[in-house]
């Protein structure tokens, strides 16, 4: 998931010289309202249901094999996105021509798509993909963390850092170490927790190295994911060879994951950003657990432990905090 946004490519258009009437105004800023609500709603319901497409693509397919397919599908989804659009940014190229940008595109790739997909299909042979959607929401506190300690494109104050002892306590407590049966599923959780670790190196790097660069959004969503791709695709002998049993139900799941969850959800994403603002169009991410955990328990019946809801709650509130949502009050000072 990623909801970066970058400043020259979400710039307000240039107001057209003759103003529409009044009436065709109004309608067109509330078929926008809806259409920015249906991407929001979107990106949420397939970012939040990934985890369970996963599971089941999982029956057929080996772990690595649906880390390959849904970042080669999701590479050409968006491919075909910047063909159609050919989005540029004050009529400068389509594509960047600066050497570098692309090797900045190829470390993002690897560790904002590559890495976390293994590790999150990986994980989800041990792990519910309730658990693994409720994990996936540690990302905001990875980011703050890791943005802050390793590029210093951010800084915490004490009300931030509470947040992020918050969410730390709240991942503590949906671990739940005190279980006797705990060994089964530990290493599942923390390869979870590794994958959003990444996504906030993710963030973070393209905070220092690429926000500012006049790129348009989709352009961005492709060479991130597109360069993943072409790392799959490299790897195919490792990842993608192997036996496969394929059947309706995982050849669905593997291309929504694909298509839909790392390919169009970029672009609803993109429409939330540039309508909403970076700050709201996060607040997906209070979305996709509750997606994740309604499906995982409601279709594939898996269990969920008391703990798991509840640490859930106390990770969004360090969310809350961290992102300056809500902040700890301070005292008055006394007056003489």
């Amino acid at each position: 998931m990623n909801t970066r946004t970058d400043s020259a490519a979400t710039r307000p258009q240039a107001a057209p010289a003759a103003s529409a009437p009044p009436a065709a105004s109004a309608d067109r800023r509330a078929a926008g309202g809806l259409r920015t609500w249906a991407q929001f709603l979107g990106a949420g319901l397939v970012w939040g249901a990934s985890f369970l497409f996963m599971t089941v693509a999982l029956t057929g397919v080996s772990f690595t094999q649906v880390a390959w397919s849904r970042t080669v599908l999701g590479a050409l989804t968006l491919g075909l996105v910047v063909l159609a659009v050919r989005p540029r940014v004050d009529g400068g190229p389509m594509l960047p021509r600066e050497p570098i940008v692309w090797l900045h595109f190829l470390v993002i790739g690897v560790v904002g798509c590559v890495i976390p997909f293994l590790l999150f299909s990986w994980a989800q042979q041990s792990v519910t993909s309730s658990l693994a959607s409720i994990l996936n929401a540690t990302t905001p506190i990875m980011t703050a963390l890791i943005a802050t300690l390793a590029f210093r494109v951010e800084k915490l104050d004490a009300s931030r850092w509470f947040g992020v002892l918050v969410g730390i306590v709240g991942v503590v407590i949906i671990i739940a170490p005190w279980q006797a049966a705990l060994a089964g599923s530990i290493a599942g959780q923390l390869a979870c927790l590794g994958a959003t670790a990444c996504y906030g190196v993710m963030f973070g790097y393209t905070r220092r190295f690429l926000s500012g660069r006049p790129i348009a959004q989709t352009t961005f969503a492709f060479l991130q994911v597109g360069t993943g791709g072409v790392v799959m695709l490299l790897l195919t002998p490792l990842l993608a060879v192997g036996p496969v049993r394929l059947d309706v139900a995982v050849i669905v799941c593997l291309a929504i994951l694909g298509v839909f969850g790392t390919g169009l959800a970029y672009v609803w994403n993109i429409g939330v950003i540039r309508a909403w603002g970076p700050t709201n169009a996060s607040t997906v991410t209070y979305v996709t657990p509750v997606v994740g955990v309604l499906l995982g328990v409601l279709i594939l019946r898996e269990p969920l432990s008391w703990n798991e809801p509840l640490g859930a709650l106390v990770v969004m509130v360090g969310i809350l905090l961290t992102q300056g949502r809500i902040r700890m009050s301070r005292r008055a000072p006394a007056r003489a």
